[in-house]
């Protein structure tokens, strides 16, 4: 075994780490959102409201995913039209494949470049929610921006491991079965 998948290995193990945890987090918001929307839900039954709970279930929502993006693309689970790709034999589809990924890492790179930008202006400028809440904008935004980038990272991930001929297609058993 040569030296250099041995270096690859952590890194390898580093990433998975990574949109393991990206969508641990985005499980934990979505017991949240669970909590959150029988909170509300119980309020409306008894007679009492706490205000801002249907606001932070929509931060919750939001946490949830885009948090679960890595992890979902990873799993081969993002809706994908393999129409043309699967009509592509050899190097046309391994081209396609590879410009497909270039082109979806340069558009994750804009998505979290501006999420990074948003969250950045809404902290910057004080920026508040305008319910009852009144949330600095900045902290749901910061999961938004954190999923974006784990996105980034995930596209790029895909992007290299398809140069180099070691991307495995993960094709979920639902796509194969005909309803």
């Amino acid at each position: 075994m040569s030296p250099e998948p041995a270096r690859r290995r952590p890194l390898r193990a580093a990433l998975d780490a990574l949109y393991v945890g990206a969508a641990a987090v985005a499980a934990a918001f979505m017991v949240a959102l669970l909590v959150m929307v029988m909170i509300s839900i119980l309020g409306r039954q008894l007679n009492f409201n706490l205000s801002g709970v249907d606001a932070y279930a929509g931060y919750m929502m939001a946490a949830c995913g885009f948090l679960a993006l890595a992890h979902t693309l990873k799993r081969g689970e993002h809706i994908r039209v393999t129409l043309l790709v699967s009509s592509l034999r050899g190097a046309w589809r391994r081209g396609f494949e590879l410009w497909s990924l270039f082109a979806a890492s340069l558009l994750s790179l804009l998505f979290a470049g501006y999420s990074v930008k948003l969250a950045w202006q809404s902290y910057t400028l004080n920026d508040i929610s305008t319910s009852s809440d009144a949330t600095p904008l900045w902290i749901p935004q910061v999961t938004m921006a954190i999923g974006t980038i784990v996105l980034l990272i995930a596209f790029v991930d895909e992007l290299v491991l398809e140069m180099r001929g070691e991307r495995e297609v993960h094709v979920p058993d639902e796509a194969t079965r005909n309803e």
